[in-house]
């Protein structure tokens, strides 16, 4: 299996999810273009980048490969009209399989900074004071005072992905 990023986050989220799944499992990670904007907006260009990352991961090397991408995505009624949602794309050279995590709101603060330019992860560091904190234990730890880190929210995109894989009946692979 070939995770199609370097983050430690994103493999160690998919690692621990793909390991309770599948007994014999290695993991390879790469560096991999997603090939959309280095700050995601709305839900197609969102999942394009966890798509295209999933698929420039894999090779004949690997039975999976796994991309994974977040983006802020329009949500009417929520203060500052996006949450935070992470989404999980895996490909095994033919079929695609898609999930997505729980996701959060960032304050106002941080929004108003995104639209005019800035990616969420630089704002979120200057708030926290926390270098890479995308890296480490995520945004979403800081703001839910460390009830849900961010290796767990990964995990929750990978694993809703899995759940037709891991049916594979129920959804008419075989």
């Amino acid at each position: 299996m070939v995770v199609g990023s370097k983050n430690p986050v994103k493999v160690n989220a998919a690692r621990n999810v793909l390991k309770r799944i599948y007994n014999d499992l290695t993991v390879h990670s790469l560096n991999v273009d997603s090939e959309i904007p280095d700050q995601p907006f709305g839900l197609d260009q969102t999942i394009e980048g966890a798509v295209n990352r999933a698929k420039n991961a894999f090779s004949d090397e690997f039975d999976l490969s796994v991309g994974i991408e977040s983006g802020l995505i329009e949500v009417p009624q929520t203060l500052t009209g996006y949450i935070d949602i992470q989404w999980c794309a895996i490909f095994d050279g033919n079929l695609i399989t898609i999930g997505a995590s729980s996701g959060f709101e960032y304050p106002p603060t941080v929004i108003k900074r995104v639209m005019e330019g800035f990616e969420v992860g630089d704002v979120m560091d200057e708030v926290t004071g926390v270098d890479d904190l995308g890296q480490k234990k995520g945004a979403v730890s800081h703001l839910s005072h460390d009830m849900l880190n961010r290796t767990e929210n990964t995990e929750e995109c990978v694993l809703t992905a899995m759940i037709p894989r891991m049916n594979e009946k129920v959804y008419g692979f075989k």
